[in-house]
């Protein structure tokens, strides 16, 4: 077998395999090689210059032992698919779910979350978005501090047990979105600049990547040929790019135009729809637009302000960056236009922000909307869901926007039943000391804000992770089995009506109250009414009146 690493300062590297220790060579591209015999399961680790501490594999697949321990090598090609004639499922019209394996089901696990899988199948969900499974340190985490990327996390069942979920998506009919990460590293077994210059400064969340200084060829084609692994031999059929924004990036290329042009490439190759959806705070409509007109070529991207302005105006909170979502007209001006800083005021950022989008050239599939998602949820103090602090009427109405807007919509994983169970940060650090700073950290910063330290779970206790881990029990409760119902009726009535589906947003009109107290979506020949002061909603034909009941396909309230 061919063992390679990208090593291109060092002076000796040896590969260690079954206890025994191989001189590398080393080539001008910076490439070590060693031909030694090994197959499937074998592991294997390196050994820079004299350090005789064995690193894992910064390609590595498969990491049975955890972040700090021995790489073993994995055959793609000995998985056997049992869908293989998968013709993919693409982004326009879809309906995506985001879930977290490890509190998706008390079992934590791939195999554990195939068990609900059907759950989604009769919701109505198309696109199954799975936060980050590659490596990190310790069982329990969100996934975003990952160290290496290409290695699925064992605790949840290794690279074989992803292909088992992704298999069993498929089989249903849903197509799989993995969240990604390549803004920056964990803290904890982020060996990669033991290697090369991987790194080059730092960002809010640790070491930012070397994408444009030197030797930073290599590092771009690691992010590459990460993120296209992905499509190719786990057979995922989006990636959800993680805080693009934070990617430190200033070549005429840049990396994420590129990685559209390959994915591009691959798709056509593979014969199926490949999506990139991006994570960025900038609002910058090139971001999704297309390459041929001078974009990043991204196919989506989060609309964090869709968000920000339905919370407002359900919950009224005005903390922090709500603030001027308070204003007048916000959330009818985020509707029709996606962005609502576009070039405007932001006094969180104490800046103008954004630009325009332009509604005639871009359509509402490439801006997810959403009442709640993970960090909306989980970076708040406590991890509370909207539903613990607003009526079902109000997240009804919520709801109802979300779902029969022009845009793409996106639920987090529990909130189509309203569930009780908060999402709240945690970790499972085994460094005490690493441990310990993130405790006091998250308290320190929520102490700012006027939370007392008791009242900030701690990330690192158990109980943290049991207390967000899905009750599945409540499905069965009468009145979240009301909103699971509201929510799999207003999905069906989407797939029914391709008024409802429609992305464009040109033209797109929104009617409001002068108080904001109601707003009217128009759909086509559809009209979607939402009465907040009634905490209802009806959805009816544009002939609708009083005398004609039967027009009225749906109503809440």
């Amino acid at each position: 077998m061919a063992f390679t690493v990208w090593c291109p300062d060092l002076q000796r590297v040896r590969l260690r395999v079954g206890g025994t220790d191989h001189e590398m060579r080393s080539g001008d591209d910076g490439w070590w090689r060693a031909d030694v015999e090994a197959g499937p399961g074998t592991d294997y680790a390196y050994l820079l210059d004299d350090d005789d501490t064995p690193l894992p594999d910064p390609r590595s697949t498969w990491q049975p032992n955890g972040v700090h321990a021995a790489s073993r090598t994995y055959d793609h090609e000995s998985f056997a698919w049992t869908n293989s004639q998968w013709q993919g499922r693409a982004l326009e019209g879809s309906v995506i779910y985001e879930l977290h394996i490890g509190t998706f089901t008390p079992g934590r696990t791939f195999d554990a979350a195939i068990e609900r899988l059907d759950h989604l199948v009769d919701l109505g969900i198309d696109l199954v978005e799975v936060l980050p499974v590659n490596a990190f340190d310790g069982d329990a985490g969100w996934g975003y501090d990952g160290v290496l990327w290409g290695a699925v996390h064992e605790p949840y069942g290794g690279p074989d047990g992803f292909k088992r979920f992704v298999d069993a998506c498929h089989a249903r009919g849903l197509g799989v979105v993995l969240d990604v990460v390549y803004n920056h590293l964990g803290p904890s077994g982020a060996y990669l600049d033991r290697f090369g210059p991987y790194f080059a400064g730092q960002n809010d969340w640790g070491p930012g990547l070397n994408l444009d200084g030197a030797q930073s060829d290599e590092v771009r084609r690691y992010v590459l040929d990460n993120a296209l692994g992905w499509f190719e031999h786990f057979q995922v059929d989006a990636l959800r790019l993680d805080a693009v924004h934070a990617l430190s990036d200033h070549r005429a290329l840049p990396l994420l135009e590129e990685l559209s042009a390959e994915t591009a490439r691959l798709s056509s190759e593979l014969g199926r729809p490949l999506a990139l959806i991006a994570e960025s705070d900038l609002n910058d409509p090139r971001m999704v637009t297309p390459r041929s007109t001078n974009g990043l070529g991204m196919d989506a991207q989060w609309s964090d302000d869709l968000h920000h302005a339905l919370h407002v105006r359900l919950t009224g909170e005005t903390d922090g960056y709500y603030a001027d979502f308070a204003a007048p007209g916000a959330l009818t001006a985020t509707l029709r236009g996606a962005f609502f800083h576009a070039g405007t005021w932001s006094s969180f950022r104490e800046r103008t922000h954004g630009r325009p989008v332009d509604t005639s050239s871009l359509t509402g599939t490439a801006f997810l909307a959403y009442l709640q998602n993970h960090d909306q949820i989980g970076n708040r103090a406590t991890g509370d869901r909207i539903s613990a602090a607003i009526s079902p009427g109000l997240q009804a109405c919520g709801a109802a926007i979300v779902l029969l807007g022009p845009y793409t919509p996106m639920l987090f994983m529990g909130e189509e039943w309203a569930a009780g169970t908060p999402w709240q940060f945690f970790a499972s650090f085994p460094d005490p000391e690493l441990a310990e700073a993130v405790r006091t950290g998250r308290r320190r910063e929520f102490g700012r804000h006027g939370w007392g330290e008791s009242e900030v779970p701690d990330p690192m206790d158990p109980a943290t992770v049991e207390r967000s881990t899905l009750d599945w029990s409540e499905v069965g409760d009468p009145d979240h089995a009301a909103m699971l119902d509201l929510y799999r009726s207003l999905i069906a009535l989407r797939r029914a009506h391709p008024e409802l589906t429609d992305p464009s947003l040109d033209g797109f009109v929104v009617e409001v109250a002068a108080d904001d107290s109601w707003l009217v979506m128009h759909r086509g020949s559809l009209r979607v009414a939402v009465n907040f002061a009634a905490e209802s909603f009806e959805v009816r034909t544009s002939d609708w009146s009083p005398e004609s009941p039967e027009h009225v396909l749906l109503r809440w309230g």
